[in-house]
């Protein structure tokens, strides 16, 4: 039987690298629209562009993900995790080349209060206008935290941390979900066997916990429908957190490989970077490290490190299950 020391460090690797190559096809085209993307579609790794970046440069998304991984290489701590994020903004810590050249409103607002001294789980705005994707796209790591743990403390653990920037129930449903699908593709079921057992347990979950009838229907195409049936035209790609994850999952079951899927989510234009940062990272886990295009891998900032990191992600998950 394979091991789980070499199961978790190739899951971090397949998370890790996922999210970043994702991440780093779309940087250059942030913000381009739809139609600009469907004129000249982005087919491979690209440098400059919007942010005039060399290729290979991952953004927020993949370094505050790192910045999350890095905590859970020691015990769990918001505070731990918290602090990395306010080392990323003001020190660069974790960024690809050295500087933060990317960062979302509400996250800035939440860093800066954890900068001040704000519990973590407060920091975040709670309010319904904050329902961004930035605690989505960071909170891919978490996985290796929750494997062993029951429903109940998935989902507190998913709030807490999703809390760090984004405290509204909208958020942390994203974020849930989008773990709840990781899981269970770390497990190896099929992702359309996934999607349909996600609509009766996740729905059962939430109103089992008496959470507002109001957001749960918000992600009706997700809970009730076959979103992956839907035309691009109804898929939307902007930074509302539940249009990224309905995105994500939509390019997810709509391909057969990696680079299909993260060139999918990419060319759907708006907010490029964090959507395929997030389709990456279910991506990677799908279809393993291996199947990520070994090119794109080499071209990616800091590979060594990432690699380091996910080494040390896995290992620590080894002890946990140890």
């Amino acid at each position: 039987m394979k091991s789980n020391k070499l199961t978790y460090i190739d899951g971090a690797k397949s998370i890790l690298f996922g999210v970043a190559v994702g991440d780093a096809l779309g940087v250059p085209a942030e913000f381009k629209s739809r139609q600009t993307m469907k004129r000249n579609p982005i087919k491979d790794m690209l440098g400059y562009g919007t942010h005039n970046m060399p290729k290979g440069t991952f953004s927020d998304d993949s370094s505050l993900s790192f910045c999350l991984a890095e905590a859970l290489t020691g015990e769990f701590d918001l505070n731990s995790i918290g602090q990395n994020f306010v080392k990323w903004l003001y020190d660069n810590y974790w960024t690809s080349n050295g500087s933060v050249f990317d960062v979302g409103f509400s996250t800035r607002q939440a860093i800066s209060r954890l900068a001040k001294g704000a519990q973590p789980d407060l920091a975040g705005d709670n309010g319904e206008a904050s329902n961004g994707n930035g605690s989505l796209m960071r909170i891919a790591p978490l996985l290796f935290y929750l494997l062993d743990k029951p429903i109940n403390k998935r989902f507190e653990i998913t709030k807490q941390v999703s809390s760090i920037t984004h405290g509204h129930i909208r958020s942390v449903i994203a974020c849930f979900y989008y773990l709840e699908f990781a899981k269970q593709l770390f497990e190896k079921k099929d992702k359309f066997e996934i999607y349909k057992s996600l609509q009766t347990e996740i729905n059962d979950y939430l109103y089992s916990m008496s959470i507002n009838p109001m957001e749960i229907a918000i992600f009706d195409r997700l809970f009730n429908g076959n979103i992956y049936e839907l035309r691009e035209d109804d898929i939307y790609s902007d930074g509302y957190v539940l249009h990224t994850l309905e995105a994500s999952v939509w390019c997810l079951l709509t391909t057969d490989n990696y680079k299909d899927a993260v060139l999918k989510a990419v060319n759907l234009g708006d907010d490029t970077d964090t959507t395929g940062a997030i389709t990456g990272g279910l991506a990677g886990l799908l279809y393993g490290f291996d199947k990520i295009p070994g090119k794109w891998i080499k071209q990616i900032a800091r590979k060594n490190d990432i690699e380091d990191l996910a080494k040390r992600l896995g290992e620590k998950r080894t002890i946990i299950s140890d």
